[in-house]
């Protein structure tokens, strides 16, 4: 059995219920039980139209799960009669089910996080994080965004600005977490630039693509975190650095800057310096001050005070730390780092431990712990 085939068709199919008039909820949950069943019977007899057969089942189960349900008496007449089943087409429905997420009764908060949910397949803990907030509120969040559109007809697509924020988030979880969801995103970012001439729409897909350029070399043979100043820059996607810079360039001309062009113009600067000790730091931090303008992100400002910390020194970059609060992700991290270049590795290690404790996934923690480990190394001798 391939799960990594029925994953790929689930959203093509989830939007094949909801064209047909489901609500997405009872969709949803139709949807798993076809997946359920094809687990079952497909290892002895697999379908030759595997979409065709995912949308049949879950449309007969969505049929039988409305007829049972007393509530919805009213909904029989137009689910009445099942569609004659048939090869479903060959188009892929994810982009449009993004938009039908994105939905006008839903808060741009949670039309992303239900799409990050129900189509993007992250966990509601990795939600959670992406968006600083305990696992319990994220859980609620969008519990309550299913009731908001359930019994409602996704008919009226959301706007960019919510899908965009979506795209993002799935690329940032395939790019550093669990699930391997980059690609994905840079392909249905693509699919949105080719539709829509909207300079943020570019500058999302140039700034993915400068990151993923980068991917190869963020990991060392053993899986470690190879952080950016040591990397190999000879393993960096030269063919997506032009690309990414090029279309950066466009988006910047039209003169409408928004956060995703900032962003790019960032990882721009990182992706065009030589060596590390080359990067442009100074311009750096001015790309992060329009930044957090357009944001008013405290993570931004966190990156900040280490741009800071490098294009000014580290007490420079520890003085803009210490407006910030100390409970946001990785700010111990920022700390240890510029402890340790302001000559003071007691401290340093100490906070590369702490930060080591609240690291969101293996690699981090490790890195973190190995860091730490080499400072109070290098004090015993």
């Amino acid at each position: 059995m391939n799960e990594a085939l029925l994953r790929s068709l689930t959203p093509g199919v989830l939007a094949v219920l909801v064209r047909r008039g489901a609500d997405f909820a009872a969709a949803e949950d139709a949807v798993q039980d076809a997946l359920v069943e094809a687990l079952r019977v497909w290892t002895a007899d697999p379908p030759r139209d595997p979409k065709g057969w995912l949308v049949t089942v879950a449309w007969r189960k969505f049929l039988d799960a409305t007829r049972a349900d007393t509530a919805r008496r009213r909904r029989e007449d137009r689910v009445e009669e099942e569609p004659v089943p048939g090869p479903a087409p060959a188009v892929d429905d994810t982009l449009q089910l993004y938009f039908l997420c994105a939905h006008p009764s839903l808060t741009p908060a949670s039309a992303v996080a239900l799409t990050l949910r129900a189509v993007g397949g992250l966990t509601t803990r990795q939600i959670a994080q992406a968006y600083l907030v305990p696992e319990a509120t994220m859980a609620q969040r969008i519990s309550r965004a299913k009731r908001t559109v359930s019994g409602v007809r996704l008919d009226r697509p959301g706007d960019v600005a919510t899908v965009l924020r979506v795209l993002y988030l799935v690329f940032n979880e395939g790019y550093s977490g669990d699930v391997d969801l980059a690609a994905e995103a840079i392909r249905l970012t693509r699919q949105l630039a080719a539709r829509i001439d909207h300079p943020e729409v570019a500058g999302l897909l140039a700034l993915m693509l400068l990151h993923h350029a980068r991917r190869a070399a963020r990991t060392a043979p053993d899986g470690s975190l190879v952080p950016l100043a040591e990397q190999d820059r000879g393993r960096w996607d030269t063919a997506s650095i032009a690309e990414g810079v090029r279309i950066l360039q466009a988006a910047l001309a039209c003169d409408r800057l928004g956060e995703f062009q900032a962003q790019a113009a960032i990882a721009a600067l990182h992706a065009d310096a030589p060596t590390a000790g080359e990067t442009d730091w100074p311009q750096i931090v001015e790309w992060y001050d329009e930044l957090a303008r357009l944001t008013d992100s405290p993570v931004v400002r966190l990156n900040r005070a280490v741009a800071v910390g490098e294009a000014d020194g580290p007490r420079a970059g520890l003085a803009a730390l210490a407006v910030l609060d100390a409970s946001l992700p990785r700010h111990a991290a920022v700390a240890a780092y510029l402890h340790e270049r302001d000559g003071d590795p007691a401290t340093a290690a100490r906070l590369y431990t702490e930060a080591a404790r609240k690291a969101p996934d293996l690699a981090e923690r490790d890195h973190l712990t190995r860091q730490a480990a080499r400072l109070n190394a290098r004090r015993d001798h």
